[in-house]
């Protein structure tokens, strides 16, 4: 009776193996990442920011992005709370809020109205809002009833929902990351791999170019460019400003990298080969050269969003990117510049924590992406 199940085990082992041989080079990077659980972590909270910022903020918000509440400017979070005054068990729920003023110091102070409570409420009606721009819609993943207050992350300076702008702001700072980096891709991929095909006048040229513009410290050429975008344009236009900003200096580096790795292999015999059997040189640089050296495009392509992350928040941050009614993270740390402030309201600094998790999580899925397709890595 063992030995079917022996041949049964063996036969399964057998044909694993050969469905791995035969496997392409797309599902074997795929196969070795599912290994790589850090590196779905870091994928997994990417996921669930695009989703709940880029896609839904206003379903997840609790109220619009320029909802005021004229009397509680830089009211601290709200305290969710199960267990009441009296000690007894309950639902999630917050207590109302009383402004007033210390008498010493005469700052505006909070103070909870323990006799009134409002329970948590899930897909509940609020702020009217059309999702994606054209579905209209009211309901809100969570939130309390009027008059009660919700905020998760307490208010800014106007009295404005610092929870709700976080997640608008999100939608900014994620999608001028991925908007820039392509245009950086694809001008990096292009121009370098022309000059390291080709070489001669066009290589000369580009590479003057690339260290002229390497050679120009970082901060002055953003405040420069910047600058030049004119105070009057439209939001939108504005975004799309800085994101070809960024893209102009961050095209570099990759750039140079493909001209060196171009120049190495050139002359390898698959390159001779292809040229025999009649491909076009554009399609030998686009199908043969640049999936060479796979791995490293994909580091650099999860590496560089972060970089646009940071480049549009230190901008905005600096008061030369993006400028209200805009909202984005650097837009919103903006308002954290003074130090007092800060002291005296640290929530303000929250939208900085989702700068360092979202840069963290795509240099951790960046590193299990490398991992995953390196041809050398072991299967």
């Amino acid at each position: 009776m063992a030995e079917p199940a022996v041949s049964n085990a063996a036969a399964t082992a057998e044909q694993a193996e050969e469905r791995l041989y035969l496997a392409s080079q797309w599902q074997l990077m795929w196969r070795r990442l599912g290994r790589h659980r850090v590196a779905l972590a870091g994928g997994a909270v990417l996921l669930l920011f695009y989703l709940t910022m880029c896609l839904g903020a206003e379903f997840f918000a609790t109220y619009a992005r320029d909802t005021r509440f004229k009397e509680f400017s830089f009211a601290p979070p709200s305290r969710v709370r199960v267990i009441d005054a009296d000690g007894r068990l309950r639902l999630p729920f917050v207590y109302g809020l009383e402004p007033g003023r210390d008498p010493v110091s005469f700052r505006k102070v909070y103070t909870e109205d323990v006799t009134v409570r409002y329970p948590l409420r899930l897909f509940t009606r609020g702020e009217r809002y059309e999702l994606w721009g054209l579905i209209p819609a009211d309901r809100h993943l969570i939130g309390v009833a009027e008059p009660g207050l919700l905020l998760l992350f307490g208010s800014d300076e106007l009295g404005r929902d610092l929870f709700s702008r976080t997640l608008y702001g999100g939608r900014i700072s994620l999608s001028i990351g991925l908007v820039g980096v392509a245009v950086s891709f694809v001008l990096g991929c292009i121009l370098g791999g022309v000059s390291g095909f080709y070489g001669g006048a066009i290589d000369n040229t580009i590479q003057r170019v690339i260290e002229f513009l390497l050679s120009i410290p970082t901060i002055p050429l953003w405040m420069a460019l910047a600058a030049a975008v004119p105070v009057d344009w439209p939001p939108l236009r504005v975004y799309f400003g800085i994101t070809i900003i960024l893209s102009i200096i961050g095209w570099t580096a990759l750039a140079r990298v493909v001209r060196g790795k171009l120049i190495s292999t050139r002359e390898e015999d698959f390159v001779v080969a292809a040229q025999i059997a009649g491909s076009t040189e554009r399609k030998i640089i686009v199908r043969h050269l640049l999936p060479s050296f796979l791995s490293y495009l994909i580091v650099d392509l999860t590496l560089s969003i972060p970089r646009m992350i940071l480049g549009e928040t230190a901008l905005s941050f600096l008061g030369l990117g993006l400028r209200p009614p805009v909202v984005s993270w650097g837009v919103l740390l903006n308002q954290a510049q003074n130090v007092k402030a800060v002291a005296l309201h640290p929530w303000m600094m929250i939208p900085a924590i989702f700068v360092i998790v979202s840069v963290l999580a795509f240099n951790l899925l960046g590193d299990g992406l490398r991992d995953a397709a390196d041809p050398y890595a072991s299967h």
